[in-house]
């Protein structure tokens, strides 16, 4: 079966939503650096999943233009 690689930008994996961080969280640096790096991986956003416990990171799967599932502690 022939694979074919999605092409996409940083951008594209960045969703819509204003991220709500307190300016210095170290989340925004896990952001980036994952919009980043899922065009290198070729993956489709459709076929895409990130998953969230609790707390600020939780908020993580809103700021991605993908899947996400926002779950309770000890969940993700």
């Amino acid at each position: 079966m022939n694979e074919m690689t999605t092409v996409t930008t940083a951008k594209d994996w960045a969703s819509d939503q204003e991220v709500r961080w307190c300016p210095g969280c170290g989340d925004y640096a896990v952001l980036k650096a994952v919009q980043r790096t899922m065009p290198d991986l070729g993956v489709a956003r459709e076929k895409t999943v990130f998953v969230s416990g609790i707390g600020c990171s939780s908020r993580f799967p809103y700021y991605m233009a993908s899947y996400g599932f926002h779950t309770i502690h000890g969940r993700a």
